[in-house]
């Protein structure tokens, strides 16, 4: 079963986005980053989303992020699947945070359970088929909207979501340019998608 390793944001200042990680998440070696300049406006089409176990933990983790420098695009609050907010971290990442239940069982904690990239592609029937092409299995699947593969052991889950839904979501505009500034880090191969979105394998990525 392919497993991803983590993923490489490319950022103009790694230092200052380590810090921001480090303070606001608590992240390790699950999110890497590199040096770069290319050129990028808009949405960068994914998000990444932490999925924590009580809103107390969504809460105490967006704070932490807005404290460190994120801007909130969306408060945190109860809807229909559960309790989450965004925020959009200095280097222009997106990250939702994000619980499917509504009450708090215990004491805040800054505790992440999963890590989901999300990314947002123009054909999620065509992206679904290339991605099982690829060797990935379907773990959840709703018609054009949505998939979400089984990517094992590994601490980064992955899903697709439709790239207008996926802004709406998060409340930004769907319009971007150049590059996601994105490496998905896996154990299945070296490619680009359709929409443009790099996979490296793990050791190679580690030594860039």
């Amino acid at each position: 079963m392919t497993s991803i390793a983590s993923v490489t944001l490319e950022v103009a200042d790694p230092a200052a986005a380590e810090r921001f990680l480090t303070t606001a998440f608590g992240l390790g070696g699950q999110v890497r980053l590199r040096a770069s300049e290319a050129l990028s406006t808009g949405f960068r089409g994914f998000t990444l989303s932490l999925v924590v176990s009580q809103p107390a933990n969504v809460d105490a983790l967006v704070d932490s992020a807005v404290d460190a420098g994120a801007a909130t695009l969306k408060p945190a609050a109860k809807s229909l699947w559960g309790y989450g907010g965004v925020v959009q971290a200095p280097d222009g990442t997106i990250w939702q945070v994000a619980s499917s239940s509504k009450k708090d069982t215990g004491p805040a904690a800054r505790q992440i359970d999963e890590i989901v990239l999300l990314l947002g592609v123009e054909d999620v029937k065509a992206g679904k088929q290339f991605y099982v092409d690829h060797g990935l299995a379907v773990a959840k699947s709703f018609g054009s909207k949505y998939v979400e593969f089984a990517t094992g052991s590994g601490p980064v889950k992955l899903a697709l979501y439709k790239r207008r839904g996926l802004a709406k979501l998060v409340g930004v505009s769907p319009d971007g340019t150049g590059s996601h500034r994105l490496t998905v880090d896996s154990d299945a191969g070296t490619f680009t998608d359709p929409d443009g979105f790099a996979w490296a394998t793990a050791s190679e990525n580690a030594s860039l």
